[in-house]
């Protein structure tokens, strides 16, 4: 698997501050797609120990809330296999940070029925996830006042729930107190 950036500070793709990795490879093509270099499977650089390193060093600070994952896409069956080793770090070293992620995939039509019940990596790597961001963007349904979404038919869902009641749970945003 290929990556095409780690950033150690992100507040831009889930709540607090988050080390954010961005694989690359996507077959989804969105019309204004914010990151189109990251469909090409090549691009970037190999994403290996040195990288998993890296993104765990980033996470051991108090005032990170946790990773979020997106690109590029996810949950290609490539990327799903190459971030599993770091998935299974970061919820051992980490296990009260969360881990989002942000897929063009749609959670129970695509993911849960189709990836799920063919592909053990997919199941493995739901385990880890504690909220998806799901659906492609879609120009036409941008609205710049979602939280965390481009476009109104993406979802906020809450995974470990949604995977108990099995059905989509919504997941709710707590309010930050000051």
């Amino acid at each position: 698997m290929n990556y095409a950036d780690i950033k150690r500070i992100d507040t831009a793709n889930g709540t607090g501050v988050r080390v954010s990795v961005f694989v690359s490879g996507c077959n989804h093509h969105c019309k204004n797609c914010f990151n189109p270099e990251a469909w090409d499977f090549n691009y970037g650089e190999v994403f290996g120990e040195k990288q998993e390193n890296q993104v765990l060093e980033y996470l051991d600070h108090e005032y990170i809330a946790g990773l979020t994952l997106l690109g590029g896409e996810p949950f290609e069956r490539d990327n799903q296999i190459g971030l599993l080793p770091l998935l299974r770090k970061v919820k051992e070293r980490f296990p009260n940070k969360d881990i989002w992620c942000f897929t063009g995939f749609y959670y129970d039509t695509e993911i849960m029925a189709n990836m799920y019940p063919k592909w053990k990596c997919t199941q493995e790597m739901l385990s880890y996830i504690d909220v998806l961001v799901d659906g492609r963007f879609v120009e036409e349904k941008k609205d710049l006042t979602l939280k965390f979404k481009g476009s109104s038919n993406q979802r906020t869902i809450d995974v470990q729930e949604s995977l108990k009641q099995g059905k989509v749970v919504l997941h709710e945003f707590e309010e930050v107190k000051i």
